[in-house]
């Protein structure tokens, strides 16, 4: 009578070495947070958010797609350190990619009426060195950073996943930035040379993933490109979705865009199956009647209040390769049982 049960535990067992043996080819989960950290009472709470990244031991590293500050808050050195020192203490290796509050939106008043591209300087001489290839964080990681001009930009592999972090932030890429017509020009100026910088990035990621034959492609940005109506006012997105939307059916793999800016925990498939490159801009989902593209998923990550992460499991083994799983932080919890 004990041979049955005996054959149940040994097949178990053997599922489970099978399962081991998937994950030891090439499955790994990794973290992705961002618009954390808005005002004291959230800054009170990263740490919460922090220790329970840190206490699965199954995270390889942790990615934040941007905005480290609430939109009115000042800009100042200070802030950018204590960010940097955040980040630092996480266990796992930490990439970061920047958003439009901690840069393109210090013109305004209340974060302290700065240059953006001032800002942009600070950032990229504390976060983003290009003579130190690593990520930040208590273990570390090797980056590969686009050049001295943009060293924010970044690309990695890992598991048979090409990941690439860009700077593309909210304020319509940069584009509606500042109402201060001293900067109008000087913004135009560098949304067009960083624009060109994303997308050579973006391309060469593409290539990159093809020739290697990798599994699946991992976009970061910062910017909501499809958060406005009219989507007219969106033109600083349309060369970045275009390219997306062509090199997405020519990879015809999984590939995943991951970003923050709204505030709206989602996942869904918004990029449209055909684009327009003529077009004098690209329709939203909510106004195409194109097919979605099946291989592309949207990942917009929790943001202000909410205090959570996602936990991506990437699975050689599943067709989809990439699964989303939402971690609640029992102490950042914004609503309590009666």
């Amino acid at each position: 009578m004990l041979k049955h049960p005996l054959l149940l535990l040994s097949a178990a067992l053997s599922l489970c070495l099978a399962s081991s043996v998937s994950l030891a080819a090439g499955g790994f989960s990794f973290a992705l947070i961002g618009d954390q950290e808005y005002d004291a009472a959230q800054e009170a709470k990263f740490p919460n958010l922090r220790d329970d990244i840190n206490s699965d031991p199954s995270i390889r590293f942790v990615i934040h797609d941007g905005d480290i500050k609430g939109g009115s808050v000042p800009c100042t050195d200070e802030l950018y350190q204590t960010r940097y020192n955040d980040f630092n203490a996480f266990a796992k290796p930490f990439i970061y990619v920047p958003g439009d509050n901690e840069w393109t939106d210090c013109h305004r008043t209340k974060a302290g009426g700065y240059d953006p591209l001032e800002r942009m300087a600070k950032l990229r001489s504390m976060f983003f060195k290009f003579d130190d290839k690593m990520t930040l964080g208590v273990q570390k990681m090797a980056l590969k950073r686009q050049s001295r001009d943009f060293p924010e930009n970044v690309t990695w592999s890992a598991g048979g996943v090409t990941f690439v972090g860009l700077n593309v932030p909210g304020s319509n890429n940069g584009l509606s930035a500042t109402t201060n017509n001293t900067y109008d020009a000087a913004m135009k100026e560098d949304y067009d040379k960083r624009n060109a910088a994303n997308l050579a990035m973006l391309k060469s990621a593409f290539e990159f993933a093809k020739k290697t034959n990798k599994l699946g492609l991992m976009v970061i940005i910062q910017a909501n490109p499809w958060d406005a109506i009219p989507t007219t006012e969106l033109t600083g997105f349309q060369d970045f979705l275009t390219l997306l939307e062509s090199e997405t059916k020519a990879f015809g793999k999984p590939v995943v865009l991951v970003h923050g800016d709204s505030h709206y925990f989602r996942i869904d498939k918004p990029l449209p199956n055909a684009f327009d490159p003529a077009a004098e801009f690209q329709k939203s989902p909510w106004e195409s009647a194109e097919p979605r593209l099946e291989n592309f998923t949207r990942v917009e990550t929790f943001g202000t209040v909410n205090l959570h992460w996602l936990k991506v499991t990437v699975d050689p083994a599943d067709p989809s390769l990439f699964t989303f799983r939402q971690r609640i932080v029992e102490k950042n919890k914004t609503v309590t049982a009666e």
